[in-house]
Formats: C-alpha cells, sequence, structure tokens
C-alpha cells in the first residue's frame, strides 16, 4: 500500500530550513497570547518542528529577560482587590 502525500491546509509562512532565534523578542512576541502563552500551532499556522523550535526559543528568551512570563491582565484576571484594614479617614 502506498501511503497518500497530505498537504497542509494553509501554506506556511515561514521556510522549513527558517530558526527562530531567542536573541529576537520582537519577533517571537507575535508567538504570545495577550496571557502570556505560547500559541498553539493551529492558531499560529506553524508545522510540528517550527513549533517546537518558537516554543524552546520563547522559554529561553523568557529565563533570560528579554520576554515576559505574563502579563498584569492575565496576573491580576478576576481576583479581588486587597482591602486595607485601616478604616477610611475623612
Amino acid at each position: 500500500m502506498k501511503k497518500g502525500i497530505s498537504r497542509s491546509k494553509y501554506r506556511s509562512e515561514f521556510s522549513g530550513d527558517h530558526l527562530f532565534d531567542y536573541k529576537d523578542p520582537a519577533s517571537l512576541a507575535r508567538f504570545i497570547s495577550d496571557g502570556g502563552k505560547i500559541t498553539p500551532a493551529r492558531i499560529s499556522k506553524l508545522s510540528i518542528a517550527q513549533q517546537k523550535q518558537v516554543a524552546a526559543a520563547v522559554k529561553k528568551a523568557r529565563n533570560l529577560g528579554l520576554l515576559p512570563t505574563g502579563t498584569d491582565a492575565y496576573d491580576y484576571f478576576n481576583r479581588f482587590e486587597s482591602i486595607s484594614p485601616v478604616p477610611f479617614e475623612a
């Protein structure tokens, strides 16, 4: 039995030999959502190998402090504000 060649649904924006560099946070920021999560391959339209490279580059850039680990909206979403125990004075 011969395996059929499956074609991708989308045309990849990056060539197969494109390397995602952790030292370029501007290009990696495209693959991070507002909440600080790495976008999945089905949304970013990357191949599995490219998605692994992006994830590794983002994680390395976060460890070096080039990319943030999250945003204020992600950290404080649906959390109550702390109330001071000191009574309000007019």
